[in-house]
């Protein structure tokens, strides 16, 4: 029993050892992490694994030479230290998974997204978050291959898998073409920025934030609380709408259906008003154009901007509300109605026959167009739009110049 006993107070005495050495380790590099992120990090993180897979290696490196100096069996040595030898893999690939981690969440703590401009901590996030998911996946199926390759029996087997390697492949990605369709299609989400992290997107009629972005899924966060779950081909085989791509700041409408005699630039003026009288306008854009005069309605639509999705949703709502009480209280003869009208155009009611007015004042009027009448010009923000929607200038032939 000597040599047994030997070798097991070996084995303690390193692991005693290996966690003596780990604590000096790990205090250092807490002190250090006082100063640096990236050392922070690693105490967090790494501690754990880091303390087990040294112990696994002290014991296996103790247990090793201990059996070869002693004349223990043979099948009992062998079998533990194969023992050891797949823990130390399983550990080694925790460790390398922890420092993996630590140094993504390093590269994610410069990049806040509690601010209002967070286009590009999203992306990262978004890029990171995704690329997190397939090295702990790559790591996990490394580790169980090397570990298999520790028996001969498997490396036997091995041997005459490859040969068959080609159609297994081919097998497989028939079966699973689904599955690496959407893997493909989470690694192209991440890498084009077509959609990110916190991205107000609409989708399937439903308008919400994307609240989680893997490999094979997307879960979109409804403005109601409900979560749709998408796979992450719907993102790069349909159409989909993302307000907040380029930026936070969006433009919302609201749109009422009234009658021809609706005083328009009164109505334009008191959206105004209440645009100015709130903190959910941006005081960007604030525009009301009638847009549609057919079916005996005009229609008339408010466009307004806010600083974020949310806002915008308030902003919405309260402009409907407040133009609805505006017209149904300052000027009900606004209020969409039905006509039935009896009689010739000689009646002298002010709806059955308008005077006509000089040519000169309605030339007048049409130049005097004011800035909140006009989506495409008028203003700073009007003009850029302008700019941005205009196509480039046909070429001229040069038999048709005069």
């Amino acid at each position: 029993m000597q040599p047994y006993l030997w070798t097991l107070g070996a084995a303690l005495a390193a692991a005693a050892l290996a966690l003596l050495t780990v604590e000096i380790i790990h205090r250092v590099i807490r002190r250090l992490g006082r100063r640096l992120q990236l050392m922070a990090e690693l105490a967090d993180h790494a501690h754990r694994p880091f303390q087990v897979a040294a112990t696994v290696f002290a014991v296996q490196v103790a247990v090793r030479i201990g059996t070869g100096q002693f004349a223990i069996g043979t099948n009992w040595r062998q079998t533990v230290l194969h023992f050891l030898v797949l823990l130390v893999i399983a550990t080694t690939g925790w460790l390398v998974g922890a420092l993996l981690l630590a140094a993504e969440d390093t590269a994610l703590s410069r990049f806040r997204t509690d601010v209002s401009d967070n286009r590009q901590a999203r992306r990262l996030r978004t890029q990171v978050n995704l690329l997190r998911r397939l090295t702990v996946a790559i790591i996990v199926v490394l580790a169980l291959g090397v570990m298999l390759m520790t028996f001969p029996a498997v490396r036997a087997i091995g041997t005459s898998v490859l040969a068959s390697a080609g159609v297994i492949g081919a097998l497989a990605a028939l079966a699973a073409q689904s599955v690496l369709a959407n893997v493909f299609a989470g690694l192209q989400l991440a890498f084009s920025d077509a959609v990110r992290l916190d991205d107000v997107v609409v989708v399937e009629g439903e308008w919400g934030r994307v609240e989680e972005l893997t490999l094979s899924y997307v879960v979109v966060h409804i403005w109601d609380d409900r979560r749709l779950v998408l796979p992450t081909s719907y993102f790069t085989t349909k159409p989909f709408q993302n307000w907040t791509r380029t930026q936070a700041a969006v433009l919302g409408t609201a749109e009422f259906d009234v009658d021809w005699a609706v005083p328009v630039q009164e109505m334009r003026e008191e959206l105004r008003r209440l645009a100015e009288g709130t903190d959910l306008w941006d005081g960007r854009v604030c525009v009301l154009q009638v847009t549609d005069a057919v079916g005996g309605m005009v229609r008339v639509r408010a466009l307004i901007s806010a600083a974020d999705a949310g806002r915008l949703w308030d902003l919405r709502c309260l402009v409907r509300e407040h133009l609805v009480a505006w017209i149904r209280d300052r000027r009900p003869v606004a209020l969409p109605r039905t006509r039935t009208e009896y009689g010739d155009a000689g009646g002298h009611l002010p709806w059955q026959w308008a005077q006509r007015r000089h040519p000169a004042a309605a030339r007048a009027d049409a130049e005097e167009v004011p800035d909140d009448a006009r989506v495409f010009g008028g203003s700073d923000d009007g003009e850029a739009r302008s700019n941005v929607f205009v196509g480039p200038e046909e070429p001229v032939d040069a038999g048709t110049r005069p």
